[in-house]
């Protein structure tokens, strides 16, 4: 299991970090029940500023945990979990398969 965990562990860390922040996790909370929705709209259903939610909007894109889609002016964002999920099940599944 070594070294294979390990790198996987070390491509998990930036995801982990993402998920790390309560407001992070609000928003994917909030995109889950309500998806799409744009900046402004997320902003009204927590405590931030728009500049804050863009930021953290941003980091959560970087991670490919959200995505964003253009119409016209408006940026709408959504859950984009497919990634995030099979890295992890990775993870999980070497670490179970060599602690048995």
């Amino acid at each position: 299991m070594g070294q294979k965990a390990i790198v996987l562990f070390r491509a998990c860390t930036p995801l982990f970090q993402a998920l790390s922040d309560s407001y992070r996790q609000d928003i994917i909370v909030l995109l889950a029940d309500k998806e799409p929705l744009t900046v402004n709209e997320i902003t009204e259903h927590l405590t931030l500023s728009r500049p804050a939610v863009s930021h953290h909007l941003k980091i959560l894109r970087d991670q490919k945990l959200v995505s964003m889609e253009q119409k016209g002016t408006q940026r709408f964002y959504s859950l984009e979990l497919d990634h995030a999920a099979a890295l992890l099940k990775e993870l999980v599944g070497t670490i179970e398969n060599h602690c048995e």
